[in-house]
């Protein structure tokens, strides 16, 4: 099949982005609408860091495919 078109190596990256996008609004949501008294650095772990090491990770690897 020489008509073929290449994939897109970062569609994943952009599927990933998307979920994990969602899933960091709803923790959001239960975060300040539930009043959830967990501590604002645990918050800020896991609705900021957590997710940013994950994309900038989750980048490289597909970047870096042939």
């Amino acid at each position: 099949m020489s008509g073929t078109s290449p994939r897109n190596s970062l569609l994943p990256w952009y599927i990933g982005l998307v979920i994990l996008a969602l899933v960091d609004a709803y923790i959001a949501y239960q975060f300040f609408a539930t009043r959830c008294e967990a501590p604002a650095l645990a918050q800020f772990l896991v609705l900021v860091a957590v997710p940013g090491v994950y994309i900038v990770l989750m980048y490289l690897t597909f970047k870096s495919q042939p």
